[in-house]
């Protein structure tokens, strides 16, 4: 054996390793800045007045952010009852019918485009055939432009969950002389439903921060309004335009609306880990 190349390969081997765990490090260290600026901030601001006041006029003090959290919850909601049946159901087609047809290619090429789509374009976009359209921002173009972005996300944990149950239970199905849509239904999709959760889960973490085509589309109110059908105060935009405002109070009041977006997002994923963690045990 030719020690000079193992001694070599050895360095080469040790920096490389050397290098990643550096990365990692100063990946953690600015991730770990980040959330304790976040939650030192955040903290700080949560009161009971942020729960149950609107958010306040310019250079008056006080005030809360009821309102964009209603609207959130209520943009988010509409957007998880539209995506959810549209992204389950594509998702059944591709892993069931998606290998026997040229509309499956063409389906998972538009599902691709949409995961790497900027948000902004699809806020654009709703802008364009809808605000445009009936000439004011409402709370049905944010759900109608968050639900862009969750069905993607969707259509491709549900497919890639259901690739994942053995096929052998799907023969046993078929072999008890059951037709192809009720083994879709009542056996692949029951036995894959923890992972189609989990893609939900995912999808409601994303869209939940999203900024960009809010503005395009919901915009903002400063008032309480459970209206869908006028602009709706919401987290991500009253974050953005309270962050760059000259008044403390509303600063305080972005980085309370930051940590409540960021914990919402971490329980998330939690138990969207967990579902998956118990699904691959199953």
């Amino acid at each position: 054996m030719n020690k000079s190349l193992y001694a070599r390969r050895k360095l080469v081997n040790q920096i490389g390793m050397t290098l990643s765990f550096l990365a990692m490090v100063l990946g953690l260290f600015v991730l770990l800045w980040i959330l304790l600026i976040l939650f030192k901030n955040g903290f700080q601001a949560l009161s009971w007045s942020l729960f149950t006041d609107s958010t306040p006029a310019p250079g008056s003090e006080g005030g809360g952010l009821a309102n964009a959290i209603i609207g959130s919850l209520m943009m988010v909601g509409f957007s998880a009852l539209i995506s959810t049946p549209i992204g389950v159901f594509a998702g059944v087609y591709l892993a069931e019918y998606g290998d026997e047809s040229r509309t499956a290619e063409v389906t998972r090429f538009v599902t691709d485009i949409m995961l790497s789509a900027p948000s902004i374009v699809l806020g654009l976009f709703v802008y364009a055939i809808l605000v445009a359209q009936v000439g004011h921002f409402s709370g049905w173009a944010g759900s109608m432009a968050l639900s862009l972005i969750a069905v993607p996300v969707v259509v491709r944990t549900t497919e890639n969950m259901l690739r994942l149950v053995p096929g052998s239970l799907r023969e046993a199905a078929f072999a008890l002389g059951a037709p192809r849509w009720k083994v879709a239904t009542y056996v692949t999709l029951q036995a894959a439903k923890a992972g189609v959760l989990t893609g939900l889960l995912l999808a409601l973490a994303r869209i939940s921060g999203e900024t960009a085509p809010l503005l395009f589309t919901a915009l903002n109110n400063q008032f309480f309004s459970a209206n869908m059908n006028a602009p709706l105060a919401n987290l991500p935009v009253v974050i953005f335009q309270f962050a760059m405002s000259p008044y403390d109070n509303w600063v305080n009041l972005a980085w309370g609306g930051a940590l409540l977006i960021t914990l919402t997002v971490l329980v998330l994923n939690i138990i969207a880990r967990v579902l998956f963690r118990e699904k691959v045990r199953a």
